[in-house]
């Protein structure tokens, strides 16, 4: 039985000439709801990219199930939800997941499983450019459910919901981890560390920290995430100068 649903070794990604991941190494294990956490400009997005075969690489392995990333056999295996909603604003709900559906070869009870498990089945005849966008970015996400995929990859999924609509989806992540699913789960959002199995900390498109809460708190002797967080940024800095002011 597989242990890890995502392997990685050795990722770099160069955009314009810099390195964005400089060389990252990452596994997610299966059946757990992993949280990617860090500023904006630590890589998340691209990793995530890299994860679903979006991002062009120029270095490393990353394995999905099995299989390189991107895979045609992944279609169906693996949901994505982008920051941005990935919808068509000039179609209905029901006519988005239609259409998504037909694409991966699903029916009309998937469709109303997936709009029922993101709260929207009495929203299905409404144009989505009438929606706000936290309701897009939950079609979004019942798009990415519609294949019962075995990995989520979920790029800032609670962006833009009131506090009860987290809470719910947040449930949902957790009932699929334990109905088997990998989910990884990007946020900027520091208190949503308490809510995952397992927190990754990236910055500079490196793994500064990667471990249960519990762990890091202990390792940083901090009581928070964000107040961790900070710590091991400190460290990291710290380290660099010193590095710097070694090889002057």
């Amino acid at each position: 039985m597989r242990n890890n649903a995502i392997e990685i070794a050795g990722l770099r990604v160069v955009r314009g000439g810099t390195p964005v991941i400089p060389s990252l190494d990452l596994a997610v294990p299966v059946g757990q709801v992993v949280g990617l956490l860090g500023p904006s400009g630590s890589g998340k997005t691209t990793l995530m990219r890299a994860i679903v075969g979006a991002q062009v690489v120029d270095g490393g392995t990353v394995t999905v199930l099995g299989l390189p990333a991107g895979s045609a056999a992944l279609r169906r295996r693996v949901g994505y939800v982008t920051q941005s909603p990935s919808v068509y604003t000039d179609l209905t709900v029901m006519e988005n997941l239609r259409y998504a559906a037909a694409i991966l070869g699903m029916g009309a009870d998937a469709i109303r499983q997936a709009l029922t498990e993101v709260d929207l089945l009495a929203h299905a005849g409404q144009s989505i450019g009438t929606l706000s966008g936290g309701e897009r970015s939950r079609v979004s996400l019942a798009i990415a459910l519609l294949g019962r995929p075995d990995v989520l990859v979920l790029d800032e999924p609670t962006v833009g919901l009131d506090p009860v609509l987290r809470r719910d989806l947040w449930g949902l992540f957790h009932r699929l981890s334990r109905s088997g699913v990998s989910l990884l789960v990007s946020s900027h959002v520091m208190d949503e560390a308490a809510r995952c199995d397992r927190l990754v900390l990236l910055r500079g498109g490196a793994v500064l920290a990667d471990g249960p809460l519990d762990d890091l708190l202990a390792r940083t002797g901090t009581a928070d995430a964000e107040a961790a967080f900070l710590a091991l940024v400190d460290d990291a800095a710290a380290h660099d100068s010193v590095t710097r002011g070694a090889g002057a």
